[in-house]
C-alpha cells in the first residue's frame, strides 16, 4: 500500500470519527468559576490543617453536600492572608488552625434547606442535634436560605495542639454520640476541647455560654483572640464561625463548586 493511500485512509477514518461525536447540547451551561479575588487557602497558608467536612459523609445530613467536589478550602484573598498571619502567631504558641469549612456554594445551602424540610430524615440527629426538634431548625436559626459562607470570607475552624495527629475517618452507619457529650464520648477529633463538636446544633455551642468553663472556655478564647486580632468577627451562636471584615463581597452569594479548578492558576 502506498503512503498516499495510507494517509487517505487515516483521514477518512478521522472524518468518520468526528461525524460520530455528539453535537453540543443546546443551551449548555458552563460551570462557573470563582472571581479573581478567591484563592485556595493552601496556596497562601499551607500549614493550616484542612478537614473539609462537607466533602465527606460526616455531616448533619449524613451525606456529602452538593457542590463540594474536592476537599479544598477556598476563600477570598484578604481572608486567606489574615489566616496566614493568625497561623504564624498560633504556631509559636504550639497550636495550628484547622478549617472545617470555608467558601460554601449556594447549591450547598439549598441542599441544607431541602434536608431541613424533610422531617423524616433524622439519620444524624443523635450526633448533631440530639436536643433540638428538627421542625425548629429554621426557627432556631440553625438553618437559613442564605449563608455568609457563600460570600467567601467566612470560615469554620478550630485549634489543634502540635504535633497534629490525624482524625480517623468517619464510617457511615457507625454508632453516633451526642456532639455536646464529654470529649471522651464524642466522635474523636484531633482538635482541643471546645466543649462541643463541630456543627453542634445546641446552645452549648454559643461562644460565651456560661456552662462552658475551665480549659474549654480558655480554648475558645485563644481561638477568638487570635482571629479577632487579624480582622475576623465571631458569630456568637457558633464558637467555630468567623467572618473577615471588611468583606470584599458583602452582598454577593456565589455558586461555583468547591474544587481546585474554580481557582486554577492562582
Amino acid at each position: 500500500m502506498s503512503p498516499l493511500v495510507s494517509l487517505l485512509r487515516v483521514l477518512t477514518a478521522s472524518a468518520v470519527a468526528l461525524l460520530a461525536l455528539p453535537a453540543p447540547t443546546a443551551g449548555a451551561v458552563t460551570e462557573p468559576r470563582a472571581p479573581a479575588e478567591f484563592v485556595a487557602l493552601r496556596s497562601v497558608a499551607p500549614t493550616i490543617v484542612q478537614e473539609m467536612r462537607y466533602a465527606t459523609p460526616h455531616t448533619f445530613l449524613g451525606v456529602r453536600v452538593d457542590g463540594y467536589r474536592q476537599p479544598v478550602c477556598l476563600v477570598t484573598r484578604p481572608a486567606a492572608e489574615a489566616l496566614r498571619v493568625a497561623q504564624a502567631r498560633l504556631l509559636r504558641q504550639g497550636y495550628t488552625l484547622k478549617v472545617y469549612d470555608c467558601y460554601r456554594p449556594q447549591r450547598a445551602v439549598d441542599h441544607f434547606v431541602r434536608w431541613a424540610k424533610d422531617l423524616q430524615d433524622e439519620a444524624m440527629k443523635a450526633e448533631f442535634y440530639p436536643r433540638v426538634d428538627k421542625s425548629r431548625l429554621f426557627e432556631d436559626g440553625y438553618i437559613a436560605e442564605r449563608s455568609g459562607h457563600s460570600r467567601g470570607s467566612t470560615v469554620d475552624l478550630t485549634l489543634v495542639r502540635l504535633p497534629a495527629r490525624p482524625t480517623r475517618p468517619y464510617v457511615p452507619g457507625e454508632p453516633l454520640a451526642p456532639c455536646h457529650a464529654p470529649r471522651a464520648e464524642r466522635f474523636p477529633d484531633n482538635s482541643v476541647d471546645m466543649g462541643t463538636g463541630y456543627d453542634c446544633f445546641d446552645t452549648l455551642s454559643h461562644t460565651d455560654d456560661p456552662r462552658v468553663q475551665g480549659a474549654q472556655r480558655a480554648n475558645r478564647q485563644v481561638l477568638r483572640s487570635a482571629l479577632e486580632a487579624v480582622g475576623f468577627a465571631n458569630l456568637p451562636e457558633e464558637w467555630w464561625h468567623f467572618t473577615y471584615r471588611p468583606e470584599p463581597f458583602p452582598d454577593t452569594y456565589f455558586d461555583f463548586p468547591v474544587a481546585w479548578r474554580s481557582v486554577a492558576g492562582r
